[in-house]
């Protein structure tokens, strides 16, 4: 076992050191807005606020000051549930992402600016016009994280009510996306007198939309906003590949990134795709300190920070889908098992095997001697990167230049300012290192990912009305036009 973790790491080593100069892959940095779930670090007097403006300012500006791709914002349909009451400990009044964004444009110059928004429950004509609006406003910033969504909890606030099936939820995300394109490609190209295009009649028909008439946006900037897609599941990964530009997903090792990393590009061939075409961001922690050792002492006591009594009986119930409020926090684990079909936790994303976690966690709480909470402090809360900056840096451009991952959305703990030293610290590794950028070359995200640019689909009409359908690469990256 030794010998074969010693030879893992030789090679590692080789091909990191294998990549330099021109051949070293550059490494994406995006800003995620930290305050939900346990992540954020509400009991620390730095700690700010979820919601004012000046929150979002202040991270972005950071993320900007840093050089990073983008900053990007999750979004919530609806509050969650625990045993039918609203859990207290998440964050409640998150803002509509897209209005966030279109006021960080005024204040940021290159940043790209990432909206999370659900392709159930949305329209694309809609849609289309509100992204369209943002990349103008920005100047090519524009980018849409497509989520979609399988349950009934959620459906509820939604005039239609009910929900896809989760067979159905990639279907009709995939055709929503394309139709979008559509309406963005549908005015004709800039000319004398015309310095935007004109709109031409558009029509689409297919089996989740069919919709007809002039988009009312000018083509944005980009040709198209960046569209990144959350998820690790093999219809995300296959979404991904055919329509996606970035991919948020989730992976905890160099290994596991990597076969995420080689399966999800040997997909793209089958769509006329690069491997350039797609990158892959996983999201990630860090803790700094000025040693390893402090790092890790810091690492545990945020940990502990973010799993309260509370909720890592939340965690717990999630799993076992039963009532435990009559168990103690620090005691063991229940003996009963989980119940897989239990409704008792109502937004959050279903643990897909709880028999398994169950065991998992019952084997780890049995090996170490630990409680309920000290379990779900260790298997749920664990940070990506712990070190010194030297030591953060390193880990990270390793994980780029072995392929197991093109760059990173990071999560602080902290609200708003949980990037500030990551951003003094180690983006100045980073450089040095040749690995990431010290200024902005482009002006657009697509630039900013070395992204092609959108080949326009506007080719001819069939009938007066309906536009024939094509669509490639570009010859250029990230140009935008």
């Amino acid at each position: 076992e030794a010998r074969t973790e010693a030879r893992t790491e030789a090679r590692t080593e080789a091909r990191t050191e294998a990549r330099t100069g021109a051949d070293r892959k550059p490494i994406h940095l995006a800003a995620h807005f930290p305050g939900v779930n346990n992540t954020t670090v509400w009991a620390d007097p730095r700690s700010g606020s979820q919601i004012d403006f000046s929150s979002f300012e202040k991270l972005a500006r950071t993320a900007e000051r840093g050089k990073f791709d983008f900053f990007f914002l999750a979004e919530g349909l609806r509050l969650r549930e625990h045993n039918g009451l609203i859990h207290d400990l998440d964050v409640v009044g998150r803002p509509e992402s897209l209005t966030v964004l279109s006021a960080l444009a005024a204040v940021t110059e290159r940043l790209g600016l990432a909206a999370t928004v659900n392709a159930t429950f949305n329209e694309p004509y809609e849609l289309a016009r509100r992204l369209a609006t943002l990349d103008h406003l920005s100047a090519g910033r524009a980018a849409w994280n497509v989520v979609t969504s399988s349950d009934t909890f959620t459906g509820e606030n939604f005039r239609r009510g009910g929900y896809l099936d989760r067979a159905d939820r990639y279907t009709r995300a995939a055709e929503f996306v394309a139709t979008a394109r559509e309406l963005w490609d549908s005015w004709t190209p800039a000319g004398p007198g015309s310095p935007y295009g004109t709109p031409r009649p558009f029509a689409h028909s297919g089996p989740q939309f069919e919709i007809e008439g002039e988009f009312t946006v000018p083509r944005p900037p980009q040709g198209h906003p960046v569209v990144i897609q959350a998820g690790d599941s093999d219809e995300g990964r296959e979404f991904a590949a055919s329509a996606a530009d970035v991919i948020f997903s989730r992976h905890g090792t160099p290994e596991e990134g990597r076969a995420f990393y080689t399966d999800t590009k040997a997909r793209l061939a089958k769509y006329g795709r690069q491997s350039a075409d797609l990158k892959i961001m996983p999201g990630v922690t860090f803790v700094l300190g000025d040693s390893d050792a402090e790092a890790q002492e810091r690492a545990v006591e945020i940990r502990r920070q973010q799993i309260s009594p509370q909720n890592a009986m939340l965690a717990l119930e999630q799993v076992w889908g039963r009532d435990l409020s009559a168990y103690d926090p620090d005691g063991p684990l229940p003996g009963i098992d989980p119940d897989p079909d239990s409704a008792l936790v109502q937004g959050r994303v279903r643990v897909a095997d709880p028999l398994a976690v169950a065991a998992r966690w019952r084997a780890l709480s049995e090996a170490k001697g630990l409680s309920i909470r000290q379990t779900v402090i260790e298997t749920t809360a664990r940070q990506s990167f712990i070190g010194t900056p030297e030591t953060v840096a390193g880990a990270l451009d390793t994980f780029v230049q072995t392929d197991a991952a093109d760059g990173f959305i990071l999560v602080p703990h902290l609200t708003p300012g949980g990037l500030d030293d990551f951003v003094e610290l180690v983006v100045p590794l980073l450089q040095e290192r040749g690995a990431f950028r010290t200024e902005y070359e482009g002006e657009t995200l697509r630039s900013h990912l070395g992204l092609p640019d959108p080949l326009r689909r506007l080719k001819r009409y069939d009938d007066g009305h309906r536009y024939g359908d094509s669509y490639g690469r570009g010859r250029g990256r990230g140009r935008g036009r």
